[in-house]
């Protein structure tokens, strides 16, 4: 029975070797293939394509000993939730948390959904999600499109009944106000959003800091943020159990407006910090400037995000002395990315950008590497 046991097990780490290899060998084939074809469908496809594979029992198995990977250096407990390792996926990719099963199946420690809005929206006309292979980095102006808090919140509802009997995958909502809404009203939006999920995420994301969003940006001001998240603070502190509430903010703010970020987290006993957002800098770009200035408008993400990124998680941490955890996002590809956004003073990444040129795959490569 043991000489049994060792011979599938050996076969088994033999036929996960393989399938690394063969991903290494044929992903950028798929890849190449795939960015033939507009960014926002091929998204859909992909991930409807992972759902059905996800369906079956055999085919889940497979995927998850490829690319799931556990081990006690990735545990990380913060802000009061276990995470089974640090690398999460950020808000914009399953913005009406349609994939939560794939997403647990590809390995990630956590997904933030949304961003959500208290009224579906369809966002700013198509198209509006751009690649920049050249850069490995993508532009996008999607604007918020979301099913709304109604029913995003039914879908997570059904999720946590089912995943509530296991060590379930731990979601962030991420939340903002509808592009009709005035800003002097925009705290609304946001407190809508806010009782709607409670029950059904984990910790909660305030985004004022997304470039596609006419006027979203100057609720960065303190004033205005202050609004906000005192509000926010008053409703959360008034539950029997209240969740932990972060702030995520844009790669492009002076030092002052850091300075006032720092202020506030602090005035409004913030839980933590996501940082960073996209960019609207085109700076240092290899994709010829015509070919950029063609796109026009959106947020910029990827590697060149990446310097700014890390900076930006450098300051805060040095100047909440690391005393707000930090959520660091902006062009983490690979285990090197991540462990210079930890060394910064970051707590946990997140990928986005980095998923689209690296595939699936990425959550175990980042997790091995970190391990190692």
């Amino acid at each position: 029975m043991q000489l049994l046991f060792f011979g599938s097990s050996c076969w088994a780490d033999s036929a996960l070797k393989r399938a690394k290899y063969l991903y290494l060998m044929i992903y950028p084939f798929v890849r190449n293939q795939l960015f033939r074809f507009d960014p926002e469908a091929v998204h859909h496809f992909s991930m409807n394509a992972l759902k059905t594979a996800c369906a079956l029992a055999p085919s889940r198995w497979i995927l998850e000993q490829q690319y799931q990977l556990e081990h006690p250096s990735l545990k990380k407990d913060l802000l009061g939730l276990s995470f089974k390792n640090p690398v999460g996926l950020g808000a914009g990719f399953d913005k009406n948390a349609l994939y939560l099963k794939e997403l647990e199946v590809l390995g990630f420690g956590f997904v933030e959904i949304g961003t959500v809005t208290p009224v579906g929206q369809p966002g700013n006309e198509q198209p509006r999600l751009f690649r920049l292979p050249k850069d490995k980095a993508l532009i996008n102006r999607m604007g918020f499109n979301n099913e709304g808090v109604a029913a995003v919140k039914a879908r997570l509802a059904q999720w946590n009944q089912v995943a509530k009997q296991k060590n379930k995958l731990i979601i962030g909502g991420n939340i903002g106000k509808n592009k009709v809404t005035e800003n002097e009203d925009a705290w609304k939006d946001y407190e809508t959003c806010f009782r709607e999920l409670f029950d059904e995420v984990d910790y909660f994301v305030v985004n004022v800091s997304s470039p596609n969003t006419p006027g979203l940006r100057a609720l960065q001001e303190k004033d205005s943020l202050t609004k906000i998240l005192a509000n926010l603070q008053q409703i959360n502190q008034g539950k029997s159990k209240p969740k932990p509430l972060l702030l995520k903010i844009a790669p492009d703010l002076s030092k002052e407006q850091l300075d006032d970020i720092v202020s506030l987290s602090f005035d409004t006993q913030l839980d933590g910090l996501v940082a960073t957002n996209t960019t609207i800098s085109r700076e240092g770009l290899a994709t010829p400037k015509q070919e950029v200035d063609a796109i026009g408008a959106g947020g910029l993400s990827g590697k060149p995000v990446t310097k700014r990124s890390t900076e930006v998680v450098q300051y805060l941490a040095e100047n909440t002395q690391g005393k707000i955890p930090i959520i660091a996002s902006g062009g983490i590809f690979n285990a090197a990315d991540a462990q210079e956004k930890l060394k910064a003073g970051a707590s946990l990444v997140q990928v986005w950008t980095g998923f689209i040129y690296e595939g699936p795959r990425i959550v175990r490569n980042i997790c091995e590497g970190l391990v190692h």
